[in-house]
């Protein structure tokens, strides 16, 4: 296992706990990611078929738009763009922003509102006032339109680079990160495993060779008993009891 494909840790009780929690951390983390996305996702998919529907929609009312104009030039006697613009002071339809949350990402929503009275209420009142009604009727739709279609297009520009994050972060923890502190774990409890192995190894021989002392003290006092050297005396507590101290 080269260095690149675990996380640098030395091999401990400690580190094995902390890798356990650092795997919990980003599986948790991950199964969150990728329940955003799918939200995401489902958000982006329907604002997507809003759009196609809101400009099939908007092809049908620009085109009512444009028979309301005709007619009411034709209605009124002439062209009177002219007029309505050297009369504009300012705008009479404006728009209003708010935010839609949508999983922790801030969605902009654009309004659109009547700043004021109807400054052309009193227009065609000579002749041709039925059409100019429906012609502002018809433009006042267009408009409605056109801000509904900016404030979806707006959240499908923002969802589409936050979905993109989103799942290069799903796809970076599920595929290096658990995966890099999945091997670290493996290995940390495979060298734990090899030091518990090299401490039985250890203290079995030292067992072995306490044994081994044991029976050579046992041999040289039956010897010395078989001689008549050991006169029976009690000896020293202390010096039959102490171990040799074993060095390897």
């Amino acid at each position: 296992m080269s260095g690149g494909d675990k996380i640098a840790c030395f091999p401990s009780r400690g580190a094995q706990t902390l890798m356990k929690g650092r795997l919990k951390g980003a599986t948790t983390g991950h199964r969150l990611l990728k329940k955003k996305a799918d939200a995401l996702q489902l958000k982006f998919r329907s604002i997507l078929k809003k759009i196609i529907d809101t400009k099939q929609i908007m092809g049908e009312i620009m085109k009512e738009a444009s028979f309301s104009l005709a007619e009411a030039k034709f209605a009124g006697g002439g062209d009177f763009n002219q007029a309505v613009l050297q009369n504009v002071n300012k705008a009479q339809i404006k728009i209003k922003t708010k935010n839609d949350n949508v999983a922790g990402v801030n969605l902009p929503v654009f309004e659109s509102y009547q700043d004021g009275s109807d400054s052309y209420e009193l227009a065609g009142l000579a002749k041709g006032g039925q059409q100019l009604k429906r012609l502002k009727a018809n433009y006042q739709k267009a408009i409605n339109l056109l801000v509904d279609l900016a404030s979806l297009q707006t959240s499908f520009i923002t969802l589409d680079v936050v979905i993109k994050t989103t799942n290069r972060r799903v796809n970076a923890i599920e595929h290096v990160i658990i995966p890099r502190i999945e091997r670290t774990l493996a290995y940390i409890i495979s060298e734990l495993d090899e030091l518990e192995r090299e401490e039985f190894f250890r203290l079995k021989k030292v067992q072995d060779k306490k044994k081994k002392i044991r029976k050579e003290k046992e041999a040289l006092a039956a010897a010395r008993k078989a001689a008549g050297l050991d006169e029976g005396d009690g000896g020293d507590i202390f010096e039959e009891e102490h171990d040799e101290d074993l060095l390897f």
